[in-house]
């Protein structure tokens, strides 16, 4: 005859079937909050480590880190081998396998203290739905712009599937980079992007854009609205994908006046930060508004950049003067120059190395490599820059 249980007995199974029930909703609970935690903190490092986030976070470096504009490209052989791979360039930035090739040459190669992604500032317009080409010694030519309604419906989902092989090579970059090296994402401003897409292409006289932008000021208003969004969902995306930092290049800004400046350049980039400042406060924001001049003061004052890359035609130093007291300074050898190399470089380097290298600075060009460069050239740079506080 089977043995009735006691009431006794009977709580006490059930407690314990209560409790190791509990102990595992706990565990999963734990799982859960340890995962999310994980994936948050995936792509974040600490910035004592990373030489360029310690001069975004105002620290003074001596030797400063550097990296290059267009430091994966055409002057590198490796670079034209994986490039001859591929059918067109617009391949080459949406297959991830070579995208992540070509980012990590450089620094395989220099050792440049951060890796930009290889992709393109027309990528926006791309994931908008405008056709873009890019064609051998012509550049990018995009598809005629006779109306912007066709942007008007934004969908953010088609937009992120069209860049999802971007946002997976940002996350594969960062897998591969060690404690040292930052990675930078970036993307057009609204300004520079416009220009393009109302041009067809690249330009000189910039009369097509102008001409749109004055006698439908609705419409271009229209288009820099639509530009901003896709912007700012374009850079949060790479930056929860594993971008430490963004840089925005706004390559046409010296071609306007300062109203237009203010209005087409500084207002746009500042709801960009602003925005991207909400969802990741401390991700720190590069501004590129080439050939400002006096303006680039304002442009610092108003978007609320953590830092500024300077052309060229800036002089060190009205930079150390105006520009340094105000934030990180970025910059500002001209490509030109390192193409020639020897004493010329040599000259210009020690000149933008001894006149900013004192406050928070990362040297670099003051604008893109250009194709004809020599290896070699950058190797001497980097050789240089390596050793200079050995000669302060």
């Amino acid at each position: 005859m089977e043995k009735s249980k006691s009431p006794v007995s009977t709580g006490i199974h059930y407690y314990n079937y209560f409790s190791f029930n509990l102990f595992i909703v706990y565990i999963a609970q734990y799982k859960t909050i340890f995962m999310t935690l994980k994936q948050k903190t995936k792509h974040t490092s600490s910035p004592s480590k990373k030489p360029i986030l310690q001069v975004l976070n105002g620290k003074s470096l001596n030797p400063p880190p550097f990296w290059l504009m267009r430091q994966a490209g055409r002057y590198l052989p490796e670079y034209r081998k994986v490039r001859s791979q591929v059918e067109n360039f617009l391949n080459l930035c949406l297959t991830p396998k070579h995208a992540v090739e070509v980012t990590l040459q450089p620094i395989r190669r220099y050792n440049m203290d951060a890796a930009i992604l290889f992709s393109d500032i027309l990528m926006v317009p791309y994931a908008l739905g405008q056709n873009v080409d890019f064609r051998k010694s012509e550049g990018p030519v995009l598809e005629k712009l006779s109306n912007i309604s066709k942007f008007c419906d934004f969908n953010i989902e088609t937009f992120h599937h069209s860049l999802g092989p971007v946002y997976e090579t940002i996350n594969l970059v960062k897998e591969e980079l060690d404690n040292n090296t930052t990675l930078i994402g970036f993307c057009g401003a609204p300004w520079t992007v416009a220009t393009y897409m109302i041009e067809g292409g690249s330009t000189r006289d910039f009369t097509r854009v102008m001409s749109f932008a004055r006698s439908q000021p609705e419409a271009f208003h229209g288009l820099l609205s639509i530009l901003i969004e896709a912007s700012f969902h374009y850079l949060n995306k790479q930056i929860t994908s594993g971008a430490e930092v963004i840089q925005i290049f706004d390559s046409w800004a010296g071609v306007l006046n300062e109203k237009e400046f203010r209005q087409w350049v500084i207002k746009p980039t500042k709801e960009i930060i602003q925005r991207l400042h909400v969802q990741h406060p401390h991700i720190p924001v590069i501004g590129f508004p080439r050939q400002a001049g006096p303006l680039y003061t304002d442009y610092i004052k108003e978007t609320g950049v953590t830092a500024i890359s300077l052309d060229q035609t800036a002089s060190v130093a009205w930079v150390a003067k105006n520009i340094q007291p105000l934030c990180a300074v970025q910059g500002n050898l001209d490509p030109r120059v390192l193409v020639a190399g020897g004493e010329a470089m040599q000259e210009s380097l020690q000149e933008i190395l001894s006149t900013l290298g004192e406050a928070p600075f990362i040297f670099n060009l003051g604008h893109g490599i250009l194709p004809t460069t020599p290896p070699e050239h950058v190797a001497e740079l980097t050789a240089c820059i390596r050793s200079w506080s050995q000669k302060t």
